[in-house]
């Protein structure tokens, strides 16, 4: 079989088992509908507590009111269609002003398909596992894929 052939082969394949799927990306957990973005926060906040658990820090607690600044970044980051840091002090100063927080920090990242790859992109990285490892009490993250299906994640850690 030539290469062509196993190509368009598997490309027909591909389309027969897209066709049969749910156009639904949400998936029923414990009675709850969640999305495929949901999950994946929730995995990349218990695979961060794990690895600071691992190093004897203490678990992050959970803060909604960082999950509007991280929603508000990452749909920031999509819409100019890379990542960055831009604003950064102002979800400082409405965290200080909103949440008591007392100091904060970001990671950011583009592309990893899984919780998994984006935090072990950020514990191989100096400065985002830095932030992992820091002296905070809180946590929250958001990630979205943009129309092509590029990830994108901010990640806000705070101490109170």
């Amino acid at each position: 079989m030539t290469n062509f052939l196993k190509k368009t082969v598997a490309l027909v394949v591909l389309i027969i088992l897209s066709s049969c799927s749910n156009n639904d990306d949400s998936e029923q957990i414990d009675g709850n509908t969640t999305t495929p973005s949901q999950n994946i926060e929730a995995d990349i906040l218990q695979l961060i507590n794990n690895y600071r658990a691992s190093k004897n820090l203490t678990k992050l607690e959970v803060s909604k009111i960082i999950k509007s600044q991280t929603d508000d970044h990452t749909n920031y980051m999509i819409s100019k269609g890379q990542i960055s840091h831009d604003g950064f002090s102002k979800r400082s100063d409405y965290l200080k002003e909103n949440d008591n927080s007392k100091i904060m920090a970001e990671n950011v990242a583009i592309g990893y398909a899984t919780a998994k790859a984006v935090v072990d992109g950020w514990i191989s990285s100096d400065g985002h596992r830095k932030n992992i490892e820091g002296d905070y009490t809180h946590f929250n993250v958001t990630a979205k894929q943009d129309n092509s299906g590029t990830w994108y994640y901010t990640n806000i850690f705070i101490k109170k």
